[in-house]
């Protein structure tokens, strides 16, 4: 069938398998161009595998130091007319490459919140590996089956005032208003519990409990804190609640850890397009004139680009980890300079339709989205007939 893109409201409801194929080589190939190393971990657990800062932990850490790796995630294979969701297609291709280099690659599909996923994972990295010298969680979901059975859902509100903005349609490109109330307490509680760090103490208090981490083990939680035009829904909101419970659950997690001689970190990237921050409003107008900025600059990263950089010169770089008063590694660095935020702090509020191509570089932003989805990739004919049927040889979990 001939696969094409069909966005409703900030959501894709297609996804092309080759060119989501296209998309991990050329990914790859970047890795590789960097150089293969042989001082990175040899062993690693990534939770929520399939797609952003987690699919490029896994590409970076596989082809930049030959690491075996376990990809945990929850996808949707294809059905019927249906495609698959992008990060099946993604996971599909991966393994591939992978395992085409003769690397050790295990696939689990299901909720990584279930204590059964939980479970099946320590029983694979028993039975194949011994133990995981590094721990990624980069688990972007909206809701929580917790273990009472009870599923509770986030809410992207702010705190306090209502918020009052605009986001862009990718369809139209038209700037449609957006006005939302004040997040309750319960709404404000159940984002933590979704987005914040209890799951990640879970599971790592699992894999400790099975002598799973290995000595001197890592593991690392990814995290956004923006810049101050973004605060009022994002620092300030829900969703920032939820990001600050991770460095609660870091400081809780630093006992546990130093019991293998191992680390907890939490590393704040920057602002990309990922299918998670797709859906918090405002964040295409931010993201549009960063974009806009970095490129201009010549200092724009995308996930794999960071996450490369983050590997190299900080978790196993030779110099002093880049942190903040928190503790937390900063790799927003290049967002955050003077230049940078000044050009969105000035065109902020004169972005409209009519501005939209002079001021931002919402194009770039629309492909990258695209891109997620395996459309708008260089070199692919969108035109050919293609199966959406992908396999991926699952080890535990359901297709």
């Amino acid at each position: 069938m001939i696969i094409k893109p069909r966005i409703r409201g900030f959501l894709c409801t297609t996804a092309h398998p080759a060119g989501c194929a296209q998309d991990v080589a050329n990914q790859v190939n970047y890795v590789e161009s960097e150089g293969v190393r042989s001082d990175g971990p040899r062993r690693v657990l990534i939770i929520g595998a399939s797609g952003g800062y987690g699919l490029a932990s896994r590409i970076s850490t596989a082809f930049g130091f030959g690491s075996s790796t376990v990809g945990v995630f929850f996808e949707r294979p294809a059905s019927g007319n249906r495609t698959a969701s992008p990060g099946w297609y993604k996971t599909a291709a991966f393994t591939e490459k992978a395992k085409a280099k003769g690397l050790y690659t295990a696939n689990i599909n299901g909720d990584a919140f279930s204590q059964g996923i939980k479970d099946a994972t320590c029983d694979l990295i028993e039975k194949d590996l011994g133990q995981i010298d590094l721990v990624v969680y980069s688990l972007a979901a909206p809701a929580r089956q917790l273990p009472d059975g009870s599923v509770v859902r986030s809410a992207l509100k702010p705190i306090g005032e209502p918020f009052e903005g605009s986001t862009i349609d990718l369809n139209t490109r038209e700037l449609k208003p957006l006005s939302l109330e004040p997040a309750n307490e319960d709404e404000v509680s159940d984002t933590i519990r979704v987005m914040g760090g209890e799951d990640w103490e879970l599971w790592i208090q699992a894999l400790l409990g099975r002598g799973l981490l290995a000595q001197g083990s890592i593991t690392t939680n990814y995290t956004y804190l923006g810049s101050e035009v973004t605060w009022p829904i994002y620092h300030h909101g829900t969703i920032g609640k939820a990001k600050e419970d991770l460095d609660r659950a870091k400081a809780a997690l630093v006992g546990p850890m130093e019991s293998v001689g191992g680390k907890a970190h939490v590393v704040v990237m920057k602002g990309l397009v990922t299918q998670a921050a797709s859906a918090i409003p405002g964040m295409s107008i931010y993201l549009s004139l960063l974009f806009r900025a970095m490129k201009k600059a010549g200092i724009h990263e995308g996930c794999i680009e960071q996450t490369t950089r983050f590997f190299n010169t900080q978790l196993f770089g030779s110099g002093e980890h880049r942190t903040d008063e928190g503790g937390r590694i900063r790799m927003d660095e290049l967002e955050l300079r003077d230049d940078i935020q000044q050009f969105v702090a000035d065109n902020w509020s004169s972005v409209s339709a009519e501005t939209l191509n002079d001021t931002t570089d919402f194009d770039g932003y629309k492909q990258a989205y695209l891109e997620m989805h395996g459309f708008e990739v260089g070199g692919m004919d969108y035109e050919a007939e293609v199966d959406p049927q992908v396999p991926i040889e699952l080890q535990a979990g359901e297709a």
